[in-house]
């Protein structure tokens, strides 16, 4: 495809107008200011638009879009055991496939091209990731209560399929991450076996840390020591490490967190909808931490609209900490984008330049929140809605245009998860 006089966001978020992007392969193969000789195939008429890297959504839990607006007003302990545990024991292969697509499909009309998740279920699961062309790194999510070992754990079997037949495929869009829910729903001896798991295979790591004062201080109490200095004595940092919330964090963890390369998947919608409390972004920052943004799941957020967390990102830190110059657009977007690239190890992502992947969404700026555009990025972060996205790219195939799913049956999909959400409603 070839992009046609579009407005674009350069690798350091400033305006480019009316260029030719060539997508060729699957990446970036032109960026002019001129139409090039070269045939790339379908023209794009970009007047009107404008051209992003794709958004990456590293935290997430996809098929809890069955549980939306089902768990609502309730501190995160309750809102757990009480309502989202229950229905999560009725829940099917079936169920989460569809649950699943729906989120997808949610995902990539507001320009998300890959997602970081956390969840059970990896048969329906991975379908629907394939089927749709989008990317993911998928892991299991990991609790135990009792003195089992790793290995007698349902999450055990499912992570050897995990990092054998499903790593790498549909051309390596899809990619193997290993998982500890938390340090309040495991024990040192399975930590430190998926630890150890994770370094055999060279994998990353997506873990809960510090998203709740009780969740810390329990810790605390529990072991001596907080969440993040947990994890690192037992090896969970030994690997590349995502790390959801990090509300909570003490003066050493975010050292900790530096010195270990732990990405921070900074979640603020949910945050601010379970009243988890503000994390402490702009210390971060400061200190080098890499920072990406997630919505965590549909139970509590209650969209996966990442432009959503994109705006709180830009402006909840703001008012938090009463300091109007904290957290500007470009930093804004790079967590959105080329943070969370890094995060999942894909290199070669997150930014539009020569070479990259072709993992990218298209902005209409023909409406009034667009207008004028004095500078297209704070359009971006503080203005722009997930419904101004025309055009989402992944590896060069068009998943979204103009409401259509290529890959994706959404009125089937839609249908199926509002009738499997009323069965396990009606059962419990």
């Amino acid at each position: 495809m070839l992009f046609c006089n579009i407005d674009l966001l350069d690798e350091q978020f400033a305006l480019r107008r009316g260029q030719y992007v060539g997508v060729k392969d699957g990446v970036i193969a032109y960026i002019g200011d001129t139409a090039p000789e070269e045939d790339y195939g379908e023209r794009y008429d970009g007047r009107h638009r404008l051209l992003l890297p794709g958004f990456y959504n590293i935290h997430s839990h996809a098929p809890m879009t069955l549980l939306r607006g089902y768990a609502e007003n309730l501190p995160l302990q309750r809102w757990l055991n009480e309502k989202v545990f229950p229905f999560e024991d009725k829940l099917t292969d079936e169920a989460v496939y569809y649950g699943t697509q729906l989120a997808i499909a949610e995902m990539l009309a507001c320009g998300t091209v890959s997602f970081t998740d956390m969840y059970f279920f990896l048969n329906g699961m991975t379908r629907a990731i394939l089927e749709s062309g989008i990317k993911c790194n998928l892991s299991r999510g990991l609790t135990v209560f009792d003195g089992s070992s790793y290995e007698q754990t349902a999450a055990y079997a499912d992570n050897l399929r995990l990092l054998g037949e499903w790593q790498g495929a549909g051309g390596g869009r899809l990619r193997g991450d290993l998982c500890i829910h938390g340090e309040y729903t495991s024990t040192p001896r399975v930590v430190e076996a998926v630890a150890a798991q994770a370094r055999e295979h060279g994998v990353r790591m997506h873990i809960h840390l510090s998203e709740t004062q009780a969740e810390h201080e329990g810790c605390k109490q529990r072991h001596g020591m907080t969440p993040a200095a947990y994890m690192r004595a037992h090896g969970v940092f030994d690997v590349p490490t995502t790390a959801a919330h990090c509300v909570w964090l003490e003066e050493d963890d975010f050292s900790i967190l530096k010195d270990c390369g732990v990405t921070v998947a900074c979640c603020p919608a949910s945050n601010l909808k379970l009243a988890s409390g503000y994390a402490n972004v702009p210390k971060m920052l400061d200190m080098g931490i890499r920072v990406a943004l997630g919505t965590d799941g549909a139970a509590s957020n209650n969209n996966l609209n990442i432009m959503q967390d994109l705006y709180l990102f830009g402006v909840v830190y703001k008012g938090y900490f009463r300091d109007s110059t904290l957290i500007t657009p470009a930093q804004a977007l790079h967590a959105a984008t080329r943070a969370g690239a890094l995060s999942q190890g894909r290199e070669d992502s997150g930014r539009i330049a020569l070479g990259y992947r072709a993992d990218l969404c298209v902005i209409d700026t023909d409406t009034p929140q667009f207008t004028p555009m004095t500078d297209a990025a704070c359009n971006v972060v503080y203005a722009a809605q997930g419904a101004d996205i025309r055009l989402t790219m992944v590896d060069g195939e068009v998943l979204y245009q103009d409401g259509a799913y290529p890959t994706i049956d959404i009125e089937k999909c839609r249908a199926e998860v509002q009738r499997r959400t009323d069965a396990i409603r009606a059962s419990l």
